[in-house]
């Protein structure tokens, strides 16, 4: 089956895909009626006069600052001497389009499985009817926001945030999602069954929503936004233990997320990231899931081989040449989940079920706050520390480059709930 590569927003999901791939080449001649977003560096009275001619949208203090401009105004930047102006890259939703996505139901029906397969497989148990976990944990999922009136996340959404907006950077208050991804990845982290009980159920239903629409209802977004949005996480984490769960990338690393990643995680934030959907080749793994401070988590199926689940032909691979050591170096896939054909929430009230690594990182990062709640006193570090030592317990030896031990397919392998 042929996959989408659509990392500038990918949602790393079957029917989704987040990716950074689509920026033009820099210097090209480009059509007048198009604007770019851009960002400039320079001495700081060269970039008081450019923040003073062409605004500002983010400003990243000695990293530049970024704006966006016409034609004419992007090669009048071009040829000016004292500003570097780079192109800002754009992010998409990577999901995969293998079998056909099940339609979302209409507000008020049933899912299939109030446990999808992906649930029962990370508490290892079959026949497990709820879940609990997560309380006194925030997740932040950056992604293209939440349908915050679905009955099964209620009560949950704690923040809501929209830096997606071409007008204006930030808006507090708003984050609806127009595409379904951001409200499906949301239910895999802590989908609470809704008041009746019937609805589906989360990895960690008692753990709060951080929602921060990074990307449009089309799947794509900037990196400068999504800079923006990792930081402000970071900015209010202090006293608090939160989760940044990002279903989105990029074939190409971007200094401005991979500066806002370290910064997230030097404020004590846990930034977990799809590993990305262009597999099954060595170094197939995108950003900012190859940053070595996230968590890159390779997406499973429900087919066993060699005694273990499978990891998905479509989840990106990382470095073969550190396979082995179990050290996260950059471009290393850290973790494995279920990934491929993974029921949750939809933005119609209803239920889809679709395939990624978009669709692996939720497990993961809900895992982790029901890990955390139960261990309040511990850090960032020691978090992940305990993440890794479960995927070590359960090594994946199914799919393609797995094998025994630490691999560039499913890492570690798949941390679970015992």
């Amino acid at each position: 089956m042929r996959k989408r590569r659509t990392w500038g927003a990918i949602i790393l999901s079957a029917v989704m895909g987040v990716s950074m791939f689509a920026t033009a080449a820099f210097g090209q001649q480009v059509q007048t009626n198009e604007t770019y977003r851009v960002l400039i560096k320079g001495a700081a009275s060269e970039k008081a006069k450019a923040k003073a001619s062409y605004g500002v949208r983010w400003d990243f203090a000695a990293n530049g600052f970024t704006t966006t401009v016409n034609a004419q105004q992007y090669q009048a930047l071009l040829h000016n001497k004292n500003l570097t102006v780079e192109r800002v890259p754009e992010v998409h939703i990577a999901t995969v389009q293998e079998a056909a996505a099940k339609p979302g139901g209409t507000a008020g029906t049933a899912p299939s499985d109030q446990t999808p397969w992906g649930i029962q497989a990370i508490y290892n148990d079959p026949a497990i009817t709820s879940t609990s976990g997560g309380s006194g944990i925030k997740v932040a999922v950056l992604d293209t926001g939440v349908y915050k009136n679905h009955a099964d996340l209620a009560g949950s959404l704690e923040q809501c945030q929209d830096f997606s907006q071409m007008k204006v950077s930030w808006v507090d208050g708003t984050c609806s999602d127009g595409n379904g991804h951001g409200t499906h990845v949301s239910g895999t982290v802590l989908a609470n069954g809704g008041s009746t009980g019937k609805g589906i159920y989360g990895v960690a239903p008692e753990a709060k929503l951080w929602s921060y629409k990074v990307l449009n209802d089309r799947g794509s977004g900037y990196s400068d936004d999504i800079a923006a949005a990792i930081r402000k996480v970071a900015d209010q984490a202090s006293g608090l233990k939160v989760i940044i769960s990002m279903s989105l990338g990029s074939s190409t690393k971007d200094s401005l997320i991979s500066d806002a990643v370290d910064y997230a995680y030097s404020k004590g934030v846990l930034i977990i990231a799809a590993a990305g959907n262009d597999g099954s080749a060595d170094n197939t793994i995108g950003y900012p899931g190859g940053l070595v401070n996230a968590v890159a988590v390779a997406a499973l199926e429900n087919v066993q081989q060699n005694g273990t689940y499978r990891v998905a032909d479509f989840s990106s691979r990382g470095n073969s040449a550190t396979d082995g050591d179990y050290v996260i170096q950059e471009r290393d896939v850290e973790v494995s989940a279920p990934g491929r054909a993974v029921e949750s929430t939809w933005n119609d009230g209803g239920y889809n079920t679709i395939s990624g690594t978009s669709m692996a990182t939720p497990h993961v990062s809900g895992l982790a706050a029901k890990i955390w709640s139960a261990n309040p006193s511990w850090s960032n570090a020691q978090l992940r520390t305990e993440l890794q030592n479960r995927a070590k317990a359960n090594d994946i030896k199914g799919g393609i480059s797995s094998a025994t031990g630490d691999d560039n397919a499913s890492g570690f392998g798949f941390p679970r709930v015992k």
